[in-house]
Order: structure tokens, then sequence, then C-alpha cells
């Protein structure tokens, strides 16, 4: 008997504690980063905001253009991309671009939004807490 108790409370010991749930403020950022690459990527607008007595911050659609392109520019001088995936997009710019070709270039992602929301939100983390407290100083007033 008290062998078997060992045995149940080294189990019961050895078990993982429960899973911490996020934090509103986790909850909110992930929410705010999400909206804000959509709205970078999906609907092709700048996200802006500002803090009070700060200078507005935020991330414009051509800061993406320019990361999506060093990035599309190391995959090309490192020879990941396998296929004339550049060419085909040019070729076909002035029908529907090639989707495989694009996501050639822009290789795997598991994002949501693919590669182009990964690189969006890298480019918005970082602003993030920034956002939130602009926020926060908006519902305020």
């Amino acid at each position: 008997m008290n062998a078997a108790l060992k045995i149940c409370q080294e189990r019961y010991d050895a078990q993982l504690p429960p899973p911490v749930s996020e934090s509103a403020v986790e909850i909110a950022r992930k929410e705010w980063l999400y909206n804000a690459t959509e709205q970078l990527v999906r609907f092709r607008m700048d996200v802006k905001f500002q803090r009070r007595m700060c200078q507005p911050q935020g991330v414009r659609v051509s800061q993406l253009a320019l990361a999506l392109d060093e990035h599309v520019n190391n995959r090309l001088a490192n020879c990941e991309v396998t296929s004339p995936a550049l060419g085909w997009l040019l070729v076909t710019t002035d029908d529907n671009p090639d989707k495989n070709a694009i996501a050639e270039l822009l290789g795997p992602s598991d994002h949501h939004f693919g590669k182009l929301g990964e690189i969006a939100e890298a480019l918005l983390r970082p602003l993030a807490d920034d956002a939130l407290a602009a926020q926060a100083e908006d519902e305020e007033l």
C-alpha cells in the first residue's frame, strides 16, 4: 500500500502546472497586432497613432514595401528561390499576379496573413505597447 501511494504521489508531483491564462494586456496586444497587420496587408493603409505630448508613430505601407523588397532580395541572393518566380510575377502584372510566384518569392509562413503578414507584424510589434497606451489615453478623454 505504501509503495502504491508513493507511486501516485510521484505521478502527481510530476504533473505540469495548469496553463496560465493570458492577461488582459496580452490579449489587447495580440488584438492590436492582428488589426494593425490586417490594416497594412489587406487594406494597404498606413497604421498611425499618437500618444499625448509625443510625436506621431506608426508604420507606413511604403515601409512594409521596403521590408518586403529587402526580404525578397535576400532570398534571391541566397538562392532560396528555385523557380523564375520574379520573371513570372513581372510577366503576369497586367492580369492577375501569379500567386505561386509571390509565394515562392516570399517563402513559407504559418502566419494568418502569410509571409507578408509576418513581416508586417515584425514592423508593428515594437510599437504595440505605445499604441495600446495611446488607445487608453484616447479613452480617458
